[in-house]
């Protein structure tokens, strides 16, 4: 056998090796790190959503919420007020 061959064969088993040990590392430090995550039992959006006027909106309606009412709130939080 040639040593050129010998040596490309040695390193491709290497490197695939090292890519198993990689792998398998990897997939067990993932799920060491998602212990104790679980998936929310419920859906948050699973209830009808109540618009501020108290109407029940569609499930396809979108209610946008008024700058000008954004702004304050943002402002007041700025200035120190909770609201």
């Amino acid at each position: 056998m040639n040593p050129a061959v010998a040596f490309t064969l040695i390193l491709l088993s290497l490197m695939m090796g090292a890519g198993v040990v990689s792998a398998s590392w990897g997939f067990t430090l993932g799920r060491q790190a998602l212990t104790g995550i679980r998936q929310p039992d419920a859906r948050p959006t699973s209830g009808t959503p109540v618009s501020r006027e108290g109407n029940t909106n569609s499930p396809g309606e979108v209610v946008f919420a008024k700058e000008a009412d954004i702004l304050e709130q943002v402002k007041a939080r700025i200035n120190g007020g909770v609201q």
